[in-house]
């Protein structure tokens, strides 16, 4: 096949697929949240969750508009509705063409990368999952099991194919000693100051990330991470926007490092 005709249809395919991260990054940490708040309640009364990926349909936050076909077509719905509900004319969020936009974009340089190979799609899920851990890390400070966690075991079985730059030996010790170091950390830091240094679920994600990456990337993946953290955190503290004891999400520089690296060799960085 045709190069450009294989990259049009990695952007097709994710356009596609980053309608449905949008759908992911809204309902998905309400759907922990909700399950956490009400944990014990569903226990007792065995009632199923309101929400769900598939249930109710997408609609307006504001109004409950059911959106139609057209509607939910990548970017072209947004285009076409000029960027307002069609029923209470709210103004939709921007975030959701650019997500599809920049999915799409991530999909096209995978192949690019790769070529139209098992190890080329396979890396652009995986970049999807970073996409979405993202944006949910740095508008709710969550990263959920439910991506996490089969971003690693992904991360296993995608090595154990062949299909990532590491062995399975190397997944499975980078899998491994990611979680162990941000587990060590944050009870480190719990012993010292008496709370939580690091979350969960950035031990977990470091994890994915080794599963993919491998363990020789270790110090490649915290070392950009840190340094992009740290990158932010000064300009943010120079303009005066850093609050005191304000929660910086790690997520999200751990995420752009793991795609960095899995682009370019882990020991270009070491």
């Amino acid at each position: 096949m045709n190069d450009n005709l294989v990259w049009a249809l990695a952007g097709l395919l994710g356009l596609i697929f980053g309608s449905f991260l949008n759908v992911v990054i809204y309902r998905l940490p309400r759907m922990v949240l909700h399950e956490h708040e009400h944990e014990h309640e569903q226990d007792k009364d065995k009632k199923a969750p309101t929400l769900s990926l598939s249930f109710p349909r997408s609609h307006c936050p504001h109004c409950s508009h059911t959106l139609s076909a057209w509607e939910l077509v990548p970017v072209l719905g947004f285009v076409a509705l000029r960027g307002r509900c069609r029923q209470c004319h709210t103004p939709i969020s921007w975030a959701y063409p650019l997500t599809e936009l920049l999915n799409a974009g991530l999909w096209v340089l995978c192949i690019v990368h790769f070529g139209p190979t098992p190890q080329g799609w396979s890396a652009a899920v995986y970049a999807s999952a970073l996409l979405a851990l993202t944006r949910i890390d740095l508008q709710t400070t969550l990263l959920p099991d439910a991506i996490t966690l089969p971003l690693l075991w992904g991360g296993l079985a995608a090595s154990s194919l062949g299909w990532t730059p590491a062995s399975l030996n190397d997944a499975v010790w980078g899998a491994m000693l990611g979680y162990g170091l941000f587990w060590a950390l944050d009870w480190l830091y719990l012993k010292l100051r008496n709370q939580h240094g690091l979350g969960g679920g950035d031990a977990k994600l470091l994890a994915a990330l080794l599963a993919w990456l491998g363990w020789p990337a270790l110090v490649s993946v915290l070392l950009l991470a840190s340094l992009s953290a740290l990158l932010v955190v000064l300009v943010q503290w120079l303009r005066c926007r850093l609050q005191p004891q304000a929660q910086i999400p790690f997520g999200p520089y751990l995420a752009v490092a793991g795609l960095v690296l899995m682009l370019y060799k882990p020991t270009l960085w070491l």
